[in-house]
């Protein structure tokens, strides 16, 4: 994303930056996700292809604690799932109360995995607290499906979580932006109750899609009322539409809640593309979401998601990071490790396809009025 033209580009590439990163945490990412192996590792690369690691503060991550996961998950969800971990214990008939299964399959080491994933949001966000950075980055959290006391979605902790409930300990309204094709039930479900936290979610929302939440009319609860914002949207959606909607609520959003710092998650399964084959974005029209955010110069924690085209994910989150620093960056892809994933035309562009957009402007006009009506 060329800065040239912005009236407001002075944020863009001034911000420090700090991106969580270390070997092994690449690797435990690789190993556990059977749903996308090896992707934390592409994004890795990719982004080091592109130069851009010097323009970083690289910070390596802990391991969250016990301690430190039952901020928010229950002790005995922990417990189970680190009962179950030791010996990949698929066959335990307490796991499916858990949530345990069928898209969150018990294997041997997944609460290392877990506790690695939540540990680098927790790391992130201490980053932000300490002023080491105004951006701080995790490309391979952004697991927004998990529940206090249940794996869902792929997602068996919810760093998101985490990472809001740190960063409340300095910051007294912290908000979070979801992006992702899905909703973001599992962060909605946490901070339903409180207006400390505001959740706002885009996501596709139709009959049988999981995971079946974020109607307009859900709203949040008690004292929760009016802080969840949902934004249902239909197939097909574009760059240009997308952007149109989503200023249009953030704006509204930012008047009347007043964050002092965010988390914004950027699941990468909106992309044209995905094997979803719901909304038809692009990196550059995501790119323009964030720089929205990231124009507030407000304390940003930014997290992956989704992303199931593993090269097109990739190009997206390392555009967004060359977005964040205010770099423009060639359209050839560099020769790197997983160069020959990026065939036929070796681009970091992603074009979208010629789906119809199934978001009637009437409908979106409406979905926009009733949410700013709320």
């Amino acid at each position: 994303m060329s800065c040239k033209g912005d009236s407001d580009n002075d944020c863009r590439g001034k911000q420090r930056v700090a991106y969580v990163y270390s070997p092994e945490y690449t690797e435990i990412c690789d190993t556990f996700l059977s749903k996308v192996p090896n992707r934390a590792s592409m994004v890795h690369s990719l982004i080091e292809a592109y130069g851009l690691l010097q323009h970083m503060s690289i910070v390596k991550p802990h391991m969250a604690t016990i301690e430190e996961m039952t901020q928010f998950h229950t002790d005995a969800y922990l417990e189970h799932l680190h009962k179950i971990s030791q010996d990949g214990d698929n066959d335990d008939p307490q796991s499916t109360d858990y949530g345990l299964g069928y898209d969150c399959p018990v294997v041997e080491g997944i609460f290392d995995y877990a506790a690695a994933v939540g540990g680098a949001t927790l790391t992130a966000a201490q980053c932000l607290l300490d002023h080491k950075c105004e951006v701080a980055i995790n490309w391979a959290g952004g697991w927004h499906h998990a529940k206090k006391d249940e794996a869902s979605g792929f997602c068996y902790v919810n760093d998101a979580v985490l990472g809001i409930l740190k960063l409340r300990e300095k910051y007294e309204r912290v908000l979070y932006v979801d992006v992702d094709l899905h909703h973001g039930d599992g962060v909605e479900d946490a901070f339903s109750f409180t207006s400390k936290v505001m959740t706002v979610s885009l996501h596709k929302f139709s009959p049988g899609f999981f995971p079946g939440t974020g109607d307009m009319c859900d709203t949040g609860l008690g004292k929760g009322r009016w802080y969840a914002v949902n934004v249902p949207l239909e197939d097909g959606i574009k760059d240009d539409r997308y952007y149109q909607v989503f200023t249009s609520v953030m704006q509204e959003v930012r008047a009347l809640f007043n964050p002092e710092a965010v988390v914004m998650q950027l699941g990468a399964d909106t992309m044209a593309g995905d094997p979803m084959c719901s909304f038809n974005m692009t990196p550059v029209g995501v790119g323009q979401c964030l720089h929205h955010v990231l124009q507030w110069q407000l304390p940003t924690l930014l997290l992956g998601g989704g992303g199931y085209n593993l090269a097109n994910t990739a190009r997206c989150w390392t555009y967004l990071t060359g977005a964040v620093l205010g770099k423009t960056l060639s359209s050839e892809i560099p020769d790197h490790e997983f160069f020959t994933e990026y065939g036929p035309d070796y681009s970091l562009e992603i074009s979208p396809s010629c789906r119809p957009d199934r978001n009637d402007t009437k409908h979106l006009d409406q979905v926009i009025r009733t949410i700013k009506g709320g």
